[in-house]
């Protein structure tokens, strides 16, 4: 992860009370996200739904993992 997305992680899971390991990303989730924030932005026409999706993702990630949601998403391309 870089440095900022690592002080904003540690910060947030500060704040929420959270263990930052359960804040972490792996560098394939990371790829996996970016990857998933490019198809809501260009199938979608706006650039603005890729974080919206990204938080979704997140929301969504205490029931299904992380690929189930990103072939979910590709389903909708």
């Amino acid at each position: 992860m870089h440095g900022w997305l690592e002080q904003a992680r540690d910060r947030l899971a500060a704040e929420a009370g959270a263990d930052v390991s359960e804040l972490g990303l792996s560098p394939e989730e990371t790829d996996r996200l970016l990857e998933l924030a490019r198809v809501a932005a260009h199938e979608s026409g706006e650039r603005t739904n890729a974080p919206l999706l990204c938080y979704l993702i997140g929301r969504a990630q205490g029931t299904a993992d992380l690929d189930e949601l990103a072939r979910a998403v590709r389903r909708l391309s």
